[in-house]
């Protein structure tokens, strides 16, 4: 009896060191789970959906053409002088002293040569100069038909050379044609193009966009948008900092942003960056960009 006792008493032990072990290392599980299970919410860049201006934009190409210009022809003989011509001449300005007279620029301009060679254009026994005002500079450019509803008078336009790819020169849209081509199917148009610093030159090819149908819309950069299919999603953030994935419409994007139709109101907050940071029903803590 007393070995039999004993042996109970051994397997008693037994299983209460392992019940014990079991149970510590279930309430150390718990204790370090709760601890570190309380890691602040990840710190998130998010942005106000606001009003944005868009535009739809129509595209094509056109030349150059000076707002005016004027071309003389001088005879080598008629010359006093040898002539020297300015780069840029004001109204009134003489251009050339004549045996029979002055030359005066009957308006401001820039001034050349039309003929740089001695067998160019008569050069032999004359000389052509072109008066050219680039201080605005127009361009006659055609828009497919599908789009004359649209274009109308005093539209904004921007335009581009090849010169200078970097800048963009602002202008409207002077006159409008009242009648497609039946050959191109096209509305020719013109358009009129600031150029106060004269680096426009005339005979240069225009890339030029004609800017229509403006409107204010609500609007949201395009790095806060979630592709699904054909679902589109932002995370919007509640007052409780709470990130809900939001089934949102778009229109068109400009300049970084995309046009808001339906899913957001106004000065709702969202994410802006770090998507892959979020999860949906998850908190976070809302950095205002």
């Amino acid at each position: 009896m007393k070995r039999s006792t004993k042996v109970k008493s051994v397997i008693i032990i037994f299983f209460t060191i392992i019940v014990v072990v079991i149970v510590g290392r279930f309430l150390m599980g718990m204790y370090f789970q709760k601890k570190f299970s309380k890691r602040p919410p990840p710190g998130i860049i998010v942005t106000q959906v606001m009003k944005y201006e868009f535009s739809e934009k129509v595209e094509s190409f056109g030349t150059a053409i000076p707002n005016k210009t004027k071309s003389f022809r001088i005879k080598k003989e008629n010359l006093i002088r040898e002539l020297e011509l300015k780069d840029y001449v004001k109204k009134g300005d003489v251009i050339a002293e004549l045996i029979d007279g002055k030359l005066v620029a009957p308006f401001e301009g820039v001034l050349g040569k039309r003929g740089l060679s001695e067998n160019v254009l008569d050069s032999v026994n004359s000389i052509i100069i072109t008066l050219d005002d680039t201080s605005i500079i127009f361009s006659d450019i055609k828009i497919p038909e599908k789009f004359a509803p649209f274009i109308k008078k005093n539209l904004p336009v921007s335009a581009k050379f090849s010169g200078n790819k970097d800048k963009i020169y602002r202008g409207k849209v002077k006159d409008v044609s009242s009648r497609i081509n039946a050959d191109t199917r096209s509305l020719l148009i013109r358009v009129k193009i600031d150029n106060p610093s004269f680096e426009l030159i005339p005979g240069s090819l225009l890339e030029v966009v004609v800017n229509f149908n403006q409107r204010f819309s609500l609007a949201i950069p395009d790095t806060s948008v979630i592709l699904e299919g054909n679902k589109i999603y932002v995370y919007k953030v509640s007052d409780e900092n709470i990130a809900q994935k939001t089934e949102i419409n778009i229109g068109i994007r400009n300049n970084g942003y995309i046009e808001i139709i339906s899913g957001l109101s106004e000065s709702d907050l969202v994410v802006a960056e770090g998507l892959k940071k979020v999860r949906a029903n998850s908190k976070i803590k809302p950095i205002i960009k």
